[in-house]
């Protein structure tokens, strides 16, 4: 992966202790109008997350249901539209001065930087550059290629978090009516194994909660997670919560500053630096020690039971509600001790402090993100998050439940839509039937299985609607070989990237509207929905102007596509979805349960998708009730003079979009390439704060990946664990490395060693 010259200038300074604030206000608007103009800038953030507004890119965290401030949105969501609505735009001339191999030489903060896509392109198998292609002739390409295909599974349908469930409705039916189920999304390298860990024990892999149980939960447990970056907004709900009298128990290895204090910039007390504590415990715990953590808090609510049988277990709401009680009892009981401490790294006191928090909790709140989920145990953690709620009675109470908190817009709303390489047979019987013909059975590739597709060239042709799924994935050389390796990759985007310079040997770039530009496909203005962490649906509505008169919207894109590959086959209307989009939502309607009136109830405000557990305490699971579940506890050894790395997001970047090259919570500066490292590790591997290493990872197939020239920056991490960012650091993690049952690459356990730059 290319080096930044920046690189040089990077500087060290102390972590931040707290989050948002004043800081936060002059960045977002300094950087708005910088990017945009001070009238572009005004229009698109004053409709961030409004009603009726755009629904802010940057994550996927709900919109309050009552008022709702002016200024609705965060410094990350700012970050996020100055990014798309830039006023620098890239076309036929760019490419015509640059060839891909000087292209694939920069660095993936400079390809984005360079401004929005406006043109389709095409480079040639064995082109050096890329050259301007009509809409049609685009479309006429991929059709081509698809229908000489031998079979549809040699064909592979990415989706990123940002397509709408327009959009994501339509581009599962394409793939389905073409003929496979060769659907990975971004949710496969996140959140899958939430899915997969929720679905097996309360029958439905989505969150139980909604804002307002933040609100009046008596606790909220943050593990894995890092809501100042990554979830902002979240912040907020935080604060009230704690307002509320509520209390805040944190797990992670690094101490952000977003877990610390929250200075609200809505607030003259946060602008002024007097802001709200947050956690009033923080438990930095080892990477992976978070299965052991909750085994013994599990074993520590049973005792504080016993004492009082009933004043923790809620034994009405087991018996009535679960299986599986008493071989979880049975297990937990018998935890070892002294695996658990070797486990977590953590004092037995500390964990005994964690258990009496929940112990006193009437109502728990449960939330975790990729620090959870990206674990060769990822699906059994999270599984015993589900079992220490069920037995407190946590789930279908008002101020509890479970909490993933998703990072991209809509990851959940295009799993709704059926984007999955899974499909279960309910929904393939209602889209056969609501379309006339019989959707493919047989399951499709998730990304991982992509990456082995194209690698072993079983799989030929790659259509990505969105993100940069070469930067995204894991083991970044061989992903790039793998991709290189297609006779066609398509790319429907708005800014260049990674992936269009590591892409096959006929590569087309599709460039698409944002979701802040007005759609006016079809001759009117036209909206999009989408569907949050908490199962809101609502919808969006985009005010500036296109950046170029090219550019068309991810729904028309996908119904050229279509209607050039499969024609009338079927009889699907496509060209009739693109003239109005009340067309998909009425099809989405007979098709997803729980989207019945889709277009009515959008025009009220949006509506909430039915959630049994949460509703009414009815758990869709083969067994008809919750699942209580037994996982063996397994304590990782890493060999002498090894750590474990887990990859991060720096507070300039959202997933593999680097805004800038600073980190100001964590004091960095002018730079990414950093290993962050307790100062014990430091000294026992003889190294010392600023020294320059490469981090080698080591995994069972015996090759040695290699990430060059990184800064050592001591800082307080658990002894043994190092963090670094990614995407810089994704070419450490091996592709065969995932987690169990979900799949998804284990980028927070990868075991490293450190060898000094040069030698």
């Amino acid at each position: 992966m290319p080096l930044d010259d920046a690189e040089e200038r990077l500087r060290v300074g102390p972590p931040a202790d707290h989050a948002a604030g004043l800081p936060a206000v002059r960045l977002s608007v300094t950087n708005a109008v910088r990017r945009m103009g001070i009238v572009k800038a005004t229009r698109n953030l004053l409709a961030l997350n409004q009603v009726d507004g755009v629904d802010c890119m940057s994550c996927a965290w709900p919109d309050p249901q009552d008022k709702r401030h002016t200024a609705e949105f965060c410094e990350n969501g700012a970050k996020a539209v100055s990014w798309e609505g830039v006023r620098e735009t890239i076309g036929p001339e760019f490419f015509a001065a640059h060839s891909i191999e000087d292209l694939a030489g920069r660095t993936d903060h400079w390809l984005e930087r360079q401004g929005r896509l406006t043109h389709p392109m095409v480079r040639r198998d064995g082109a050096t550059h890329y050259e301007p292609i009509s809409w049609e002739d685009a479309f006429a390409l991929v059709a081509t290629h698809l229908n000489a295909l031998d079979s549809p599974d040699e064909a592979v349908f990415y989706t990123s978090g940002r397509a709408s469930n327009e959009a994501a409705f339509l581009y599962q039916l394409f793939a389905r009516a073409y003929g496979t189920n060769n659907l990975p999304d971004c949710s496969n390298m996140c959140h899958e194994s939430t899915s997969a860990g929720l679905a097996a024990t309360i029958g439905i892999g989505k969150g139980s909660v909604s804002l307002q149980d933040l609100h009046e939960a008596e606790l909220i447990v943050v593990s894995g997670q890092n809501p100042g970056t990554n979830h902002p907004r979240m912040l907020t709900a935080l604060e009230t919560a704690k307002r509320n009298g509520a209390k805040i128990l944190a797990i992670n290895p690094l101490p952000e500053a977003g877990l610390l204090r929250f200075d609200n910039p809505q607030k003259a007390r946060g602008l002024a630096g007097r802001g709200t504590g947050l956690a009033d415990e923080l438990l930095q715990i080892r990477s992976n020690g978070d299965l052991a953590l909750w085994q013994a808090i599990g074993q520590l609510l049973l005792q504080a039971d016993d004492a009082a049988v009933g004043s923790v277990i809620d034994r009405d709401f087991v018996q009535r509600y679960t299986t599986g009680f008493d071989e979880w009892e049975r297990h937990v009981r018998a935890v070892d001790r002294a695996a658990v401490l070797a486990a977590t790294g953590l004092t037995w006191s500390q964990i005994e402090t964690a258990a009496a928090m929940l112990a006193a909790s009437r109502r728990t709140v449960h939330c975790w993100a990729m620090g959870i989920t990206q674990h060769h145990n990822a699906v059994a953690t999270i599984k015993e998050f589900v079992n220490v709620a069920l037995a407190q009675g946590n789930i279908g109470r008002p101020g509890a439940g479970l909490c993933p908190v998703r990072g991209h817009s809509n990851v959940q709303g295009d799993r709704t839509m059926g984007i999955w390489e899974k499909p279960p047979a309910w929904f393939l019987d209602a889209l056969g039937t609501e379309f006339g013909f019989a959707p493919p059975r047989l399951g499709g590739h998730d990304a991982v299985a992509a990456v082995k597709a194209f690698r072993d060239r079983r799989a030929k042709v790659f259509v990505a609607l969105g993100g940069n799924f070469v930067a995204a994935m894991s083991d970044t050389d061989v992903t790039t070989a793998a991709m290189r390796g297609a006779t066609l990759t398509v790319q429907v985007s708005t800014k260049l990237n990674r992936s269009h310079v590591a892409a096959g040997r006929t590569a087309l770039i599709l460039p698409t509207l944002g979701r802040s530009e007005q759609d006016m496909t079809g001759g009117k203005v036209q909206r999009v929905t989408v569907e949050d962490s908490m199962s809101e649906v609502h919808a969006s509505r985009g005010r500036s102007a296109p950046a170029g008169p090219l550019l068309r919207s991810e729904v028309d894109i996908v119904c050229g596509l279509a209607a050039a590959t499969l024609g009338d086959r079927h009889g699907i209307p496509w060209s009739s979805f693109t003239a109005d989009y009340d067309r998909i939502r009425d099809r989405i309607s007979r098709v997803v349960p729980g989207c019945a009136d889709y277009n009515a109830r959008i025009a009220g405000g949006g509506f909430r998708m039915p959630h049994g557990p949460r509703d009414s305490r009815t758990f869709p699971t083969p067994e008809g009730r919750a699942v209580f579940t037994v996982s063996p506890l397994v304590v990782l050894e890493v060999p002498p003079g090894r750590l474990v790395l887990q990859t991060i997001r720096s507070h300039d970047q959202f997933n593999t979009t680097i805004y800038g090259l600073d980190d100001r919570y964590r004091g960095i500066r002018s730079g990414r390439r950093v290993v962050f490292i307790n100062a014990l590790d430091l000294a026992e591997l003889g190294f010392a704060d600023g020294d320059l290493v490469d981090l080698v990872s080591e995994f069972s197939d015996g090759v040695a990946r290699r990430a060059p020239r990184f800064r050592l920056v001591s800082y307080d991490t658990p002894k043994g664990c190092v963090a670094a960012y990614y995407p810089e650091t994704n070419p450490l993690v091996p592709l065969d490395s995932q987690a169990a049952v979900s799949g998804t690459p284990t980028s927070k356990w990868v075991v490293v060693r450190l060898v000094a730059t040069g030698t």
